[in-house]
């Protein structure tokens, strides 16, 4: 794939107020107040009462467990085969993952989910999760296919959310069908979600919808309903084992799907969701059969035109991005799908 360029919390007590004579001082909102005296012979003033402080709770970081108490939490090492790895560890230097490996007593994917799991880094397990397996960077986060996806990450890092502008909401486009929109988007989603950036991905192909069988999801609620004032963005569901990532199905198939698309809720949807969200992704329908696309993109700003080798045709593609330049949407490159 090829990218172009034009493309717990622990709260700990607050420390005690030292209370003044008859008056009791509130705690500053920075930092301790200095006690304040007043001149000689001179009469005490009643002091202004400051206005009340919300407490914030202290951020205590979790220790880190090492990789032994993970490898144990997750059932993959005994307390004795702990020890029997410290021990080779100890004697050779090398590291206690080579030294398990060494030992065959774990595998190298045992070792890889216990260093993901120390790092932060979410993938699933096959088998523990409803979502499925096209979306390979939630399974398989050393694939060649899930660097590319980091490589058109990072520079959707530098060109559109690092460059200087309110919006973080992101179309994905294409010309036509079966091009691989679906996929590129629910991806993405879940790079920029193991990069810690809570990431909303919404379906708003309301006339082919798929991401709510790409992450195994009820689609009785989503898009068309709060479009139509039948719930709000709680429709929108956490993706187990993927922390940060949310994703808001298109929903039951509405009989007006441009119409909704069109009116000024969903444009109320995508601010709440920017203020919510650090990364807004939105899959859409082919731009060639309907003006879905059009309308999405030009709501959220900004669009990523997406090509698929031996499919997409040249001139399709061409007449998509002058429609989205005419209507002042940011292409901000071109993603070439070569699967």
């Amino acid at each position: 794939m090829l990218v172009r360029k034009k493309v717990v919390a622990m709260e700990t007590p607050d420390p005690p107020v030292e209370k003044a004579e008859r008056t009791e001082m509130p705690e500053p909102p920075v930092a301790k107040l200095l006690p304040v005296t007043t001149p000689e012979r001179e009469p005490a003033r009643p002091r202004p009462r400051a206005a009340p402080t919300r407490r914030k709770s202290v951020q205590v970081t979790r220790p880190v467990r090492n990789i032994g108490e993970t490898l144990v939490e997750d059932g993959k090492l005994t307390v004795a085969e702990v020890q029997q790895v410290w021990d080779l560890h100890q004697r050779h230097g090398m590291r206690f993952g080579e030294a398990a490996l060494q030992l065959d007593l774990v595998t190298r994917d045992d070792v890889r989910r216990a260093l993901a799991k120390q790092h932060d880094f979410c993938y699933l397990e096959p088998g523990e999760s409803g979502v499925g397996r096209e979306i390979v960077a939630a399974y398989d986060p050393y694939h060649q296919r899930v660097e590319e996806f980091r490589v058109l990450r990072t520079q959707l890092l530098t060109r559109w959310l690092g460059a200087a502008t309110r919006h973080r909401t992101l179309a994905i486009v294409s010309a036509g069908p079966t091009e691989g929109r679906s996929y590129i988007t629910a991806n993405l989603a879940v790079v920029f979600a193991q990069l810690g950036h809570r990431t909303l991905l919404v379906d708003a192909d309301m006339r082919c919808s798929r991401q709510h069988c790409l992450f195994g999801l009820s689609d009785r609620l989503g898009l068309s309903a709060v479009l139509s004032g039948r719930c709000d963005l709680d429709a929108a569901r956490p993706i187990p084992g993927m922390n940060g990532l949310w994703v808001l199905p298109a929903g039951p198939f509405p009989p007006n799907p441009q119409e909704l698309l069109s009116r000024k809720a969903f444009a109320a949807l995508l601010q709440r969701a920017e203020a919510n969200f650090d990364v807004v992704l939105v899959d859409t329908p082919p731009a060639r059969a309907c003006a879905d696309a059009q309308t999405v993109a030009f709501r959220a700003g900004a669009a990523l035109m997406l090509v698929r080798k031996d499919r997409t045709r040249v001139r399709e593609a061409s007449e998509v991005i002058r429609e989205l330049r005419d209507s002042r949407v940011n292409i901000i490159g071109t993603v070439i799908n070569a699967f």
